[in-house]
């Protein structure tokens, strides 16, 4: 072999070499971006796994029987557990004039001669009072009198019936008032309102009658309802919030636009813009909006905005939970709640701003560490050019919004009037869970809206003080607008 074929050889197994190292490299970093991947998979699904209602938006709910190791983000406070010195306490009152006196005689005395003489000069040793209910119907008869010829004009008179008595036998106010608020407070289906009252009062009352109820106490509403939305619109502050339920087994959803004043509860299909227009209080609406930072309510600049930080809250937490080397998380944790403490005692002295000092802390620590996630946390860089803006993940996600909506985040600090949390919609929403878990769905659209529409008028007038029964009975008998009195 000639040097020139040995040359000749040499170069083509370097040429081979070359090729098969170039696609070893190939493989090599196809398979380290399939392990990334999957990485990035297992981390979703190790999130996903670990997800609670502690540390992200689901329900407590849905935290099934095995509930987590309690984390809460409470301090101790340093006091004694149980009722602190100068609480008022509560407690079942002693009657003072009885319905009913039974005596108790010592069981031994019984069958003695002088039994009687003892009883009549036998003292009172200890009261004890019990409180029961008498469960009774009362059946009234309404007679329209007649009179054949009238002594003054010589015509024939009768007497009329009171308005709300239209038929030959018909149900009351109150056993009326009672069935609604079962069915719509009390979350009870048509069948078991139906059970319960044929077995507690015996009587024969049919579920089509309930609904009947149901539906003309709705109906009677519409105009209270109607104030109850212009009070809203009109109010300076806001909590707005939406939540899921089935109405003929699609997915609806309930919008809430409420205060510490009145409840407003509206059904569309929509969740987002659509459905917030179709309800009609943010359209109008010039006050503070409390949120939870939905995308969709930020399509109103022109009012101003409150995040609720209890979402944060929940989201830091979780962050902190399944990324433990993210250390600005419970951080950013202890900051949010350091203001919240800060402005509650401000709030207890009597103040209704803060000190430069504290402003000056607060603006400065929330800077420092926005700007620490963001050197920890870069863009993920991408070798493939794709169109859209790149993906950024829950982390920089949330920190996005941090550092977008500052001023919304921490307006609770500079306008004592806004709270710190969105807990007032909350509560609001949550008989709407109950009712669904209860109910399944509603069936028609119209029986939803005349749920809410009582669900609105009830929330309202225990706002005012008035509990529910009380209030249902108002609007049964055609006094609904009691409320704003």
């Amino acid at each position: 072999m000639t040097k020139d074929e040995m040359n000749k050889q040499l170069l083509q197994q370097v040429n081979s070499l070359t090729s098969t190292v170039d696609s070893l490299n190939a493989t090599i970093n196809a398979q380290t971006q399939l392990i990334a991947q999957l990485n990035q998979t297992i981390q979703e699904l190790k999130e996903q796994l670990n997800k609670n209602s502690k540390n992200s938006s689901k329900p407590p709910s849905s935290d099934g029987f095995k509930k987590p190791a309690p984390k809460s983000l409470r301090k101790p406070s340093g006091k004694k557990v149980g009722g602190q010195n100068g609480h008022q306490g509560t407690h079942l009152a002693v009657i003072t004039a009885p319905d009913k006196i039974v005596k108790h005689m010592p069981s031994a005395c019984e069958g003695c001669p002088h039994y009687q003489i003892c009883k009549g000069t036998a003292c009172i040793a200890e009261k004890r009072h019990v409180i029961d209910a008498v469960v009774t119907v009362n059946v009234t008869e309404h007679q329209a009198l007649e009179l054949p010829i009238c002594m003054l004009h010589g015509d024939t008179r009768r007497g009329a019936f009171p308005s709300d008595v239209k038929a030959a036998v018909q149900y009351g106010e109150n056993l009326q008032s009672l069935a609604v608020a079962l069915n719509t407070v009390g979350a009870v289906s048509i069948k078991r309102t139906h059970e319960i009252l044929s077995g507690v009062f015996n009587i024969p009352i049919a579920t089509g009658t309930i609904s009947s109820m149901v539906k003309r106490c709705a109906d009677s509403l519409s105009e209270t309802v109607g104030k109850i939305k212009d009070k809203m619109i009109g109010s300076a502050l806001g909590h707005f919030d939406e939540t899921g339920t089935r109405v003929d087994k699609k997915l609806w959803w309930v919008h809430d636009a409420s205060n510490c004043e009145y409840t407003y509860l509206d059904i569309s299909p929509k969740r987002g813009n659509a459905g917030m227009e179709q309800c009609g209080v943010l359209p109008e609406f010039k006050g503070i909006a409390m949120h939870d930072c939905w995308a969709s309510y930020w399509n109103y600049p022109d009012i101003q905005h409150a995040v609720c930080c209890a979402h944060l809250l929940r989201e830091l937490t979780g962050i902190d939970e399944n990324h433990p080397e993210q250390k600005w998380a419970s951080a950013f944790i202890d900051l949010l709640l350091e203001m919240k403490k800060v402005k509650d005692k401000a709030v207890e002295k009597g103040k209704d701003f803060l000190s430069y000092y504290h402003y000056h802390k607060f603006d400065k620590k929330y800077d420092e560490l926005i700007e620490q996630v963001r050197k920890e946390n870069p863009l993920p860089e991408t070798t493939e050019k794709k169109r859209g803006r790149k993906k950024k993940g829950k982390i920089l996600a949330l920190v996005e919004r941090l550092t977008n909506y500052k001023a919304s985040v921490c307006l609770f600090i500079h306008n004592f009037n806004v709270p710190f949390d969105n807990n007032q919609a909350e509560r609001d929403l949550r008989m709407i869970k109950v009712k669904t878990k209860v109910s399944g769905c509603f069936r028609t659209e119209e029986g939803a809206r005349d749920y809410l529409k009582i669900m609105s008028y009830v929330g309202t007038a225990h706002k005012q003080g008035y509990n529910a029964y009380e209030a249902i009975k108002n609007a049964i008998t055609g006094h609904p607008d009691f409320i704003f009195e």
